[in-house]
This record gives structure tokens, C-alpha cells and sequence, in this order.
């Protein structure tokens, strides 16, 4: 009996690698995982070059963990395993308190040759430009961050960004303070699963920018606000921790301007979109909820506000913090043009003759602005 016991945890390895094994092949294959909001590996193509240069075997390897049987619960698993070792970050996402799932802060190695290529492409412009940053998550947070953490160095990040800018007679808009303030008072300026500052974080960077740029805020009394539950993000995606409350998202419509006053044309090399409306609600129904702002990512978004016509037109250089916040804006331009340089290739200084802009507007986050390597484009 004794002897059986001893071998027991080896029958047991044995019995189930074979059992997982078997379901590897005998289960279909799933394409798309819902939880990590991602496409799962394909079968690699085996090639002379791809097996001696060892990419077979690292696609191989990667296709076996995708398509491993019952994928989400050791994914989660081992997320909490090493929770409860101590360790409170998986895959680059800290596990907070209050619910909030927090990206660790990048090396943001790139940021300063980032900025300096920004001053110098708005001074080149002679377009009056602004940049708006927003804080990381940690940073605003603090608070709820786990005793053991990287530290967050928005402080002499966002410093270094506002001399740089100044020399190059470039407005910078500071959040830190503001976004710190509403946060210790109980808005929730980021979402608890997801890296993007909430309807609210957007509003307040808004109300920001309309002192700078000279304009008066619509009050948030004058706005129909809807609320869709069930939003996971990307912290969310990428962490494991699937036990963490799914946040809201919340569209906010102006009383002031309605959908029908408004032509979005969104341009991703020969796909057009249009809208009559800055929120395109179908993408609530889909597992990423954030593209229900002006459909998400693409490289050339136009909005025409026909109700407004001041002849004030916005060029706005962004990552995708400016999907929820350009919708405020859209009431005080006649026209907006969004670019995202990760995805618009053509010369930038070019749009700028071929239209009458009256203002630059930068929108990014500090941790995207530190690592984005398309920027340069700008030069």
C-alpha cells in the first residue's frame, strides 16, 4: 500500500498529461479568445528556414499554450497562484485594491526624442498648438497600488515635457494635480479594467483644455448620459486576474449638438465609414466595448459639425486616449481631423497646406508618448 502511494503522484502526472493530450486533439480550436480579447496562434507553416532558424519551434510552442485545453482557467490559475506567493503583478498588471488592475510603468525610453520631434513639428506648423497628457493610472492611483511596486515617475516625466514644450511656445496641459484631486475625492477618473481614463477623466481633461484653447465648457448638466455594463479591457485581457468586477462605459451626449449635426468620415486605406454620430453603439455589443468612441483605432477620422459654423478647424495628433475625450470637443469646431501616426504614413505637413486648420492639438497618454516609435514620422 505504501509502495502504491509513493508512485501515486507520478501515476498521477502521467494520467494527466495523457488526459490533456487527448483533449488537445479532440477539442475544436477557437480562433479568438473572448477573455484576452485576442486571435489565438494558427498552426505554423513548416519551412526549411523556419525549422533550422528555430521560428517553428517558437511558433509551435506558442500554438500549444494557445490552444492548450481549458486555456482560461490555467491562465487564471496561475495568476492567482502567484497572487497568493506574493506577487501581485501578472503579465506586466498589478492586482490593486478596490478592484482596479494597473499596468505596471514602462521604460519610457523614447519620450524625450518624442517631444522634442512634436515642438518642433508644431513651431514648423505656425499652427498656435497644445499637447494634453494624460497621468498613468499608478500614478493617480497610488493609493490603491500594492505595497510592493515599480515606482511611477510622472512627476519628473511631466516636468521634462513642459520645459521642452515651453521653448518651443507649445501649451502643455498639466492633469496631475487635477486628476489626483478628483480621484482622492471619489471620481473615478480611470477604469478599474482598462488602461483609458473613464467619460469622466475625459470630461475633466476637457474642461482643461477649454481654458486653454478659449473656449467655455458645456456643463455636465447638459448632457444625456447612458451607461452600458459589462466592460473588460485591456488590463483586464492581459492580466488573468478574470475574478475582478467588469467596469461601465458611458457615452456623453450634448444636448447642445445632437448625432444628426454631426459627419463622421473615418478613412482606413480604401474602407470609408460614416456616421451621423460620434458613438457607434454596435461596438457595445462585442467583447472590446471601447471603440463604441468614434469606432476606435484608425489612422484619418473627419468630423464635420454642421451646426457650428465658427470656421475653427482642429488638427488633433493622437493615441487612443482621444477617442472619449474628441467627442466634447466636437461642439466647439466646425471640423476635426483625427491622425494616429501608428497607423497614417502619408506627410503630415502636407494635410496641413492642403487645409485651413486653426489649431494643433497633441492627445496621448505619458506611458504611450514615452514608447511610441512612430512619431518620428512627424519629421
Amino acid at each position: 500500500m505504501k509502495k502504491a502511494f509513493k508512485h501515486l503522484p507520478t501515476i498521477v502526472f502521467i494520467v494527466f498529461i495523457f488526459a490533456m493530450t487527448i483533449l488537445f486533439f479532440a477539442l475544436p480550436k477557437k480562433q479568438y479568445s473572448s477573455s484576452e480579447k485576442r486571435y489565438l496562434a494558427e498552426f505554423p507553416t513548416l519551412t526549411v528556414d523556419s525549422f533550422f532558424s528555430g521560428d517553428f519551434g517558437k511558433d509551435f510552442e506558442k500554438y500549444l499554450s494557445d490552444h492548450t485545453a481549458f486555456r482560461h482557467f490555467w491562465v487564471g490559475l496561475n495568476s492567482y497562484y502567484n497572487y497568493a506567493l506574493g506577487n501581485p503583478l501578472s503579465n506586466g498588471i498589478y492586482n490593486c485594491k478596490d478592484g482596479y488592475l494597473i499596468n505596471d510603468p514602462p521604460a519610457v525610453d523614447r519620450l524625450d526624442y518624442n517631444v522634442e520631434v512634436m515642438a518642433e513639428f508644431a513651431k514648423n506648423s505656425g499652427l498656435p498648438s497644445a499637447m494634453i497628457l494624460a497621468p498613468s493610472t499608478g500614478y493617480v492611483a497610488s493609493d490603491v497600488l500594492p505595497n510592493k511596486h515599480i515606482t511611477y515617475h510622472d512627476d519628473e516625466l511631466f516636468e521634462s515635457v513642459s520645459a521642452t514644450l515651453s521653448n518651443n511656445d507649445v501649451s502643455f496641459i498639466d492633469l496631475r494635480e487635477e486628476f489626483k484631486s478628483a480621484h482622492k475625492n471619489g471620481t473615478q477618473v480611470y477604469y478599474k479594467t482598462d488602461h483609458h481614463w473613464t467619460s469622466e477623466g475625459a470630461y475633466l481633461a476637457y474642461c482643461a483644455l477649454a481654458k486653454e484653447l478659449g473656449f467655455t465648457a458645456t456643463p455636465k448638466e447638459s448632457y444625456d448620459i447612458s451607461t452600458h455594463s459589462d466592460f473588460y479591457g485591456t488590463t483586464y485581457s492581459s492580466s488573468g486576474f478574470w475574478l475582478n468586477e467588469a467596469d461601465n462605459i458611458e457615452t456623453w451626449e450634448s444636448n447642445t449638438n445632437k448625432s444628426g449635426d454631426f459627419e463622421v468620415t473615418i478613412t482606413d486605406g480604401d474602407k470609408k465609414i460614416t456616421s451621423t454620430s460620434l458613438f457607434f453603439t454596435d461596438n457595445l455589443k462585442d467583447d472590446d466595448k471601447y471603440p463604441v468612441y468614434l469606432d476606435g483605432n484608425h489612422p484619418y477620422t473627419l468630423i464635420k459639425n454642421n451646426a457650428n459654423k465658427n470656421g475653427e478647424k482642429l488638427l488633433v495628433i493622437k493615441d487612443s486616449f482621444a477617442h472619449s475625450l474628441v467627442p466634447f470637443l466636437a461642439d466647439h469646431y466646425e471640423e476635426i481631423v483625427m491622425i494616429d501616426m501608428r497607423y497614417y504614413k502619408q506627410n503630415v505637413s502636407s494635410l496641413i497646406s492642403e487645409n485651413n486648420f486653426t489649431k494643433l492639438l497633441y492627445i496621448y497618454s505619458i506611458d504611450n508618448l514615452g514608447t511610441d516609435s512612430d512619431v518620428a514620422w512627424l519629421k
